[in-house]
């Protein structure tokens, strides 16, 4: 790839003798008759080497060096003077000129002299690049430190919850052992009930703890929205209605398609979902709890919407909600169920909005968009 260099002179034929010179050697050659000139050329062009006489009219060699470093400090400057003009040229270099050569020019010298600027550009490119790579090892060594100490943050926040779900799985795999050894179909039903709901808290906190250890590339697909909520609906109904919960499905059929992650998006929605089933069970002012799970189109979006008549939140809670291993559940929770749902869905280029009121319930809205966010890095 050719380097650029103009050349200003307000002689046309030393800028024509030059110019083909220079072009020999390889370069792509623009030439100026003065400062002026060169300045708006320089603008436009960009060249990486200027080399200009130092007297010119309308606008000599100095000022246009001066304008230059103003405009870019990495352009060479190379500075043209004759043999009286000493001064000028040591003025020209305490104004950051690269070098400059005397008239008449001789071409072994200027190409000596543009070897020696070729040298500096690819130093100083050199330079960037390292900096540019030992800035990123950097960055990666302090989010892998981040990462692992808050993993470590994590570990420490869920042993608790670990120990109190073996411990309720323990006295689940009791009743059942009690119940077959007494032959009572009552109490293995009962004992298997809870062997059933700790293995599935295991199972989601596991999928929650490695989602958030291993970072994985979105895959991205074309998936109809309301045949993919109805089944995160089927995914979840059954926790649902088991907890005596009315659950009520609310989709337009015209909401079309959209480009996701499904397994993501799922997640994040069983989440939220999760999150919905919580909040009614911890509501004892009311039996007749209902979550409404919608999905909608929104201008270039998909909309999800869950609604439940749960709890809800106070002020302190709900400014928390999507903070790593925050929890409202004490040792019961991870923290990670909402800050995971809403990493999902910023992955996607979308939003979580909620609207929380304590003691009649919860409302999450979640925007995404139906095409493949232009700035992801993974966008086929």
């Amino acid at each position: 790839m050719k380097k650029t260099i103009l050349i200003v002179d307000d002689e046309e034929d030393i800028r024509d003798v030059l110019a083909i010179t220079l072009a020999d050697i390889g370069y792509e050659v623009l030439t100026a008759e003065n400062g002026q000139a060169a300045l708006s050329l320089f603008k436009e062009e960009h060249p990486s080497i200027v080399m200009t006489d130092i007297k010119m009219p309308v606008m000599d060699g100095i000022e246009l060096l001066r304008r230059i470093k103003q405009e870019n400090r990495d352009t060479e400057v190379l500075m043209v003077t004759g043999h009286g003009d000493m001064d000028l040229a040591i003025k020209s270099l305490k104004n950051d000129a690269v070098d400059f050569i005397t008239k008449p020019i001789n071409v072994d010298i200027l190409e000596i002299a543009l070897k020696k600027v070729e040298e500096k550009i690819l130093s100083r490119e050199k330079l960037l690049e390292y900096t540019e790579k030992l800035e990123t090892l950097v960055r990666e060594k302090m989010e892998l430190r981040d990462h692992l100490s808050a993993l470590g943050l994590m570990i420490g926040s869920i042993s608790h919850g670990i120990k109190g779900l073996l411990t309720r799985l323990d006295g689940g795999i009791y009743f059942v052992e009690s119940g077959l050894n007494k032959e009572d179909v009552d109490q293995v039903k009962e004992g298997w009930e809870v062997v059933k709901l700790v293995v599935e808290r295991i199972r989601k906190m596991i999928q929650d703890i490695l989602f958030y250890a291993k970072k994985r590339d979105l895959e991205w697909k074309q998936v109809d929205a309301v045949i993919f909520a109805d089944e995160v609906a089927k995914t979840i109904e059954p926790k649902i209605k088991e907890q005596g919960i009315d659950f009520r499905l609310d989709f337009d059929t015209e909401a079309g398609q959209f480009y996701i992650d499904p397994g993501f998006v799922q997640s994040a929605l069983v989440n939220i979902l999760d999150n919905a089933v919580d909040a009614c069970l911890k509501d004892t002012s009311r039996s007749d709890h209902r979550i409404v799970f919608s999905v909608r189109p929104d201008n270039g979006n998909i909309l999800f919407e869950i609604h439940d008549n749960g709890i809800g939140m106070d002020s302190a809670t709900f400014e928390k909600i999507f903070t790593l291993f925050y929890s409202s559940k004490g040792r019961k929770g991870t923290g990670l169920g909402l800050f995971i749902a809403n990493k999902i869905v910023r992955q996607h280029g979308g939003r979580i909005t909620v609207k929380s009121t304590l003691g009649k319930g919860s409302h999450f809205t979640i925007y995404i968009p139906r095409e493949i966010p232009v700035d992801d890095e993974n966008a086929a």
